[in-house]
Parts: structure tokens; sequence; C-alpha cells
């Protein structure tokens, strides 16, 4: 099997350029996915509902409050 080296000097010049915008698009898309880490500004939010509710149920009006 070639190499992608090799086989991208193969291609025409417009589709070189459409391969460079594709691997940029990819690079920026993996850039975005490693933001850092999770901030959990949220904790505790729910704490006045901690009597009411096991922390099963809050989990599961998480997530319909979420919808």
């Amino acid at each position: 099997m070639e190499n992608a080296y090799e086989l991208f000097q193969k291609l025409p010049d417009d589709l070189k350029r459409e391969v460079i915008d594709y691997i940029e698009f990819l690079l920026e898309k993996k850039a975005k996915k490693k933001r850092g880490q999770l901030k959990l500004t949220w904790k505790g939010a729910l704490k006045e509902l901690r009597d009411k509710y096991s922390s099963v149920e809050l989990q599961h009006k998480a997530l319909e409050w979420w919808e």
C-alpha cells in the first residue's frame, strides 16, 4: 500500500487543496474536544431537593429538566 504522501502527490492541485482543508478541519475538531477539564460549577445546585428525592431520583429529575 502506498503511503499517504505518495498518494497525495498524485492528486491534482484542486484535490490537494481539498485534502489539506479536510485535514485542517479534523485538527480543529480534535482541538475542540480537548478544551480542558470539566468544571463542576453546577455542583450542589439541587441540594435543596435532597430531602425530597434520593440521589437516583435527582438524577432522573435532572434528566427530565434537561430535555
